[in-house]
């Protein structure tokens, strides 16, 4: 997920989309996204090579998995890296996803 200003993607929140393996996160992620009214664009990694290596490589060194290639969803607010799903998962049950997103909560929200 990625949001953006001065970036060559729309503006908005991207999630990197992969394989059927991991589709149920992806779709949890989008689903939590379009119900909170969060803007966001989805960014196909198996067909473009470009979104796949912009991905590879601004997820932070110490969130790649041990054979260094991260797998999607991956969170990104314009080029800072928010986390992948379990962070992500993390953030929304403890109802702190604005500020893991790098968002202003909603009036009454976290």
């Amino acid at each position: 997920l990625l949001l953006e200003k001065n970036f060559p993607f729309k503006e908005g929140i991207l999630v990197f989309l992969f394989s059927n393996q991991i589709k149920k996160k992806q779709q949890e992620v989008v689903g939590f996204l379009e119900a909170n009214k969060i803007d966001f664009q989805q960014m196909d990694i198996a067909g473009d090579e470009d979104n796949r290596k912009w991905m590879r490589e601004n997820v932070p060194g110490e969130k790649k998995p041990q054979n260094g290639i991260p797998l999607p969803p991956q969170i990104f607010n314009e080029e800072r890296y928010c986390g992948d799903f379990e962070s992500f998962f993390s953030a929304k049950e403890e109802n702190i996803i604005y500020s893991f997103l790098g968002l202003a909560p909603p009036p009454g929200t976290k």
